[in-house]
């Protein structure tokens, strides 16, 4: 049943990327290699110009988390759109991995997650320049409603209004 059920989440993904979308592996083109050290990061940020550090909080047989690796995070526009304006990172909710806050204290991935309220999975926080939470958004969508997020944050949309109340507004 499990594997019907796989299945179906690959014809309804495939049929759902517009002929135009090159899909790609999400662990290779969205996340990015990371040596654990959040604070350092932030510098490396600001070196190259990006609006701040997104952090997918995901835990392994969390559906949710597949299913926004099948059908978005693996999608070129998604991929191009988010490594362009934000270094990208995964965080295991359970993991027992070292890791070093924004604030430079030492912690682990399970620790900071909790930290954090990831309680859920999977939770996206960005955090600005500073280490500080611009935005969080728990659970899967699609292509169209994630790149909005994107640009929730990028446009700094985030400060004077709530991400539902953006998406109902009119798009050019």
């Amino acid at each position: 049943m499990r594997a019907i059920g796989i299945f179906v989440c690959g014809l309804m993904a495939w049929l759902a990327t517009p002929a135009w979308a090159e899909v790609r592996d999400p662990q290779q083109h969205f996340f990015q290699q990371k040596f654990g050290e959040l604070n350092a990061d932030l510098v490396t940020a600001k070196q190259e110009g990006k609006r701040g550090i997104l952090l997918e909080f995901e835990m392994e047989e969390c559906p949710f988390c597949e299913r926004m690796k099948k059908t978005v995070l693996n999608q070129s526009q998604v991929q191009d759109y988010f490594r362009q304006h934000f270094l990208v990172y995964s965080i295991d909710v359970r993991g027992d991995t070292p890791l070093v806050d924004f604030a430079g204290k030492a912690t682990t991935e399970k620790a900071f997650a909790l930290e954090q309220r990831a309680r859920a999975t999977p939770v996206f926080i960005f955090f600005d320049l500073d280490g500080q939470v611009m935005t969080r958004f728990t659970g899967a969508t699609h292509v169209e409603d994630f790149l909005l997020l994107g640009r929730y944050v990028v446009e700094g949309h985030y400060k004077t209004l709530p991400f539902n109340a953006f998406k109902r507004q009119p798009r050019p």
